[in-house]
């Protein structure tokens, strides 16, 4: 790829599950998943999965949160699930306890359409992620780590993107079957269906 090549926008419309991990992965880290649905049209996403970074220790569970962020309406709801361990004669149980929803205010997705033209992202090389080759494009933040997202060679679909405040441990996402295409309505509409409905 040239050095002048202008990054890309992100797919009007995709989806992937998704592995959450830290880098470098420290003894308290968790490695969490989940699956996340983009559509930059309608300025709404969808994130199910366990939270990352959540102390268990802290906090005594684990919290598996679906949240629906609906930027045009400038408001989301999250859907939450505490899962704590239980002692039992048996051994050591999962007991899941349904949370309050909660809608809180909105104001945009958590990862924009031109996340890499807006960042004035540069190119930095053809590397392999999760067996395919893709392109490098870094993001340089004054007084932040610099963020990188990498996208399936010569095209757009993401692959993995590194992002955080410190350079010395950074938020990981891997996105093993990413997806662009058409989202079905449903996916946006929760349970209250008040949030996503149009």
């Amino acid at each position: 790829m040239p050095p002048h090549a202008t990054p890309p926008l992100l797919p009007m419309q995709w989806s992937s599950a998704y592995i959450s991990y830290w880098l470098p992965m420290q003894q308290e880290d968790q490695v969490t998943s989940g699956y996340c649905w983009f559509d930059y049209a309608r300025n709404i996403c969808r994130i199910d999965g366990l939270f990352n970074p959540w102390s268990e220790q802290e906090t005594g569970h684990r919290l598996w949160m679906s949240e629906i962020g609906d930027a045009g309406r400038q408001r989301s709801r999250k859907q939450k699930v505490a899962y704590a361990r239980q002692a039992s004669a048996s051994g050591v149980e999962l007991r899941a306890t349904a949370l309050a929803d909660e809608v809180t205010p909105f104001q945009a997705l958590f990862l924009p359409q031109a996340i890499l033209v807006d960042g004035a992202a540069r190119h930095d090389g053809r590397h392999s992620v999760l067996g395919q080759a893709a392109d490098a494009w870094v993001v340089e933040r004054p007084g932040k780590a610099r963020s990188v997202f990498y996208l399936q060679a010569g095209g757009n679909g993401l692959l993995r993107m590194v992002t955080g405040n410190d350079a010395q441990h950074q938020s990981v996402r891997d996105f093993p079957n990413f997806v662009a295409g058409d989202i079905a309505d449903s996916v946006f509409m929760s349970e209250k269906n008040d949030v996503s409905s149009r």
